[in-house]
């Protein structure tokens, strides 16, 4: 159980740094606001959200990944499968990991959880920035 433990918080660790690497990099492309015209903002906000469901589907991949390599489930389909379900928290329960690697799936989607609060906060940072600055310029 404590090495199941370990195993989870290092792929917790790894999503986490995967989804911080993400973000920084979003922030400084995204630092440059369009004005408060309808298609630029709108250009933005769909590179944004398509840049976080990118960030998502490599955090998904890397514990699908982990679940393909230690044989939990039968093929590489179905690790990912299970993985996207688990971190989305969808929960279908379909499929399930062996007895010895159970603890998994409840870290993984609070792992999931935490980082769509995550993308959650960024998305509304982003909206947040650019109505302060519309505002500014409204006012000047």
């Amino acid at each position: 159980m404590v090495s199941t433990l370990l195993t989870a918080w290092c792929l917790l660790a790894l999503t986490v740094t995967i989804h911080a690497a993400g973000l920084s990099t979003m922030l400084r492309r995204a630092s440059r606001l369009p004005g408060a015209r309808f298609w630029p903002m709108t250009r933005l906000l769909v590179r944004v959200a398509a840049w976080l469901l990118l960030l998502h589907l490599a955090e998904i991949s890397v514990w699908a990944l982990f679940y393909w390599w230690q044989r939990c489930l039968p093929d590489a389909e179905s690790a990912f499968y299970f993985s996207g379900v688990t971190y989305t928290t969808l929960g279908y329960g379909d499929l399930v990991l062996p007895p010895e690697w159970r603890l998994l799936g409840p870290v993984e989607g609070l792992t999931g959880i935490l980082m769509c609060g995550l993308s959650t906060g960024y998305f509304f940072a982003v909206v947040s920035k650019f109505l302060s600055v519309k505002s500014t310029s409204e006012q000047d």
